[in-house]
């Protein structure tokens, strides 16, 4: 097995290369980086021709990608014009580290996106939770109930929330669960926000304006999730294995558990592998409507900008992480079967 990961990992370096130089072209061609440097106001020609220089936007396109990967020796330079540099004086390269300095923040991009990294995987992180064990219980119940009313009635819901964009299900969560709820003089949920600023960023105050968003994201996953589950226990319970063990007299909680369920995990395994990696880059709808500040909301903020560096940052972390949730995925394969083997 571990020869396998070694393999997995010297295989992805030339992936990620190739990754990086076609981001790299489509981003240098989505627009000017200096045209406004993130702000309202239209940079000056003396400043744009000084920057141009200075950031290495004047040499072709392969020397820029050569400067973003490996570095270069540029001055420091003032990027808002106040008179203080923003930018150290040599840049490492993003082999090294460095992705450079937001035009926008005017910080580094390893920071800004540090800042919004955590708030993304505590709601992110939560709503995969919820998703998984909520679709483990439904899709294992229709299973086990195969064609009862509450069977129909699950399958039906399931088509009907997997045909629902994800803004409508957040808006409409948004006008019952605040709206309607605070008109009625119920207890209504916020809608904004990750905590109230008249309370301070408490436990419970981050908990409770959790509870939107992650209903929205949840109630579109579990249609999915849940079909999978559904379909890959009844696939395993007609097994031949599984009338063995009955016809052994073992308990129902075993097979359905230990028989059933581990052997019925690969596919899902397979579906929350692809899913995990793109926890990292958020929920750009979900958090541009409930206002919550992360990677999702920072990478549409920042794309709209023209901030390349930020954009970037986020676009190289999201293919780092699908390389490696995907080697995680196949160790998780091996372990749940036996039979698969890597060497």
């Amino acid at each position: 097995m571990l020869r396998y990961v070694i393999r997995r990992l010297l295989q992805a370096i030339p992936l990620l290369f190739i990754i990086s130089i076609i981001l790299f072209v489509l981003m240098q061609n989505m627009g000017d980086p200096l045209a406004t440097l993130g702000g309202r106001q239209v940079t000056r020609s003396e400043d744009r021709q000084r920057l141009a220089r200075q950031l290495g936007l004047d040499q072709p396109l392969y020397m820029q990608y050569l400067y973003w990967l490996i570095g270069n020796d540029w001055t420091k330079m003032d990027l808002d014009g106040d008179g203080v540099p923003e930018t150290p004086g040599r840049r490492k390269g993003v082999l090294r580290g460095d992705f450079g300095v937001s035009l926008v923040a005017k910080k580094p991009v390893v920071q800004v996106i540090w800042d919004r990294l955590p708030n993304t995987l505590l709601l992110m992180g939560v709503t995969e939770l919820v998703i998984i064990v909520g679709s483990l219980v439904i899709g294992m119940y229709s299973a086990l109930r195969q064609y009862s009313f509450l069977d129909h009635l699950i399958t039906a819901i399931s088509f009907i929330g997997y045909s629902m964009p994800i803004f409508f299900v957040a808006l409409l969560s948004m006008y019952i669960f605040a709206v309607n709820f605070k008109r009625w003089g119920l207890p209504y949920l916020p809608t904004v926000g990750m905590f109230d600023p008249q309370v301070g960023k408490t436990p419970g105050q981050v908990a409770l304006h959790m509870v939107l968003p992650v209903f929205s994201l949840s109630f579109i996953y579990f249609a999915a999730y849940s079909r999978y589950i559904r379909s890959a226990m009844l696939e395993v319970l007609s097994q031949d294995y599984i009338r063995t063990a009955r016809a052994k007299g073992l308990p129902r909680p075993t097979i359905i558990f230990i028989h059933a369920l581990k052997n019925a995990s690969l596919p899902i395994v397979t579906v929350v592998g692809l899913d995990l990696p793109f926890l990292l880059a958020g929920a750009i709808v979900t958090e541009r409507i409930f206002a919550w500040p992360g990677m999702g909301r920072l990478f549409l903020d920042h794309v709209s900008r023209g901030d390349t560096p930020v954009v970037m940052g986020i676009l190289m972390m999201i293919a780092v992480a699908v390389v490696v949730f995907q080697i995680l995925t196949d160790i998780v394969y091996a372990w749940l079967d036996p039979r698969i083997r890597y060497e």
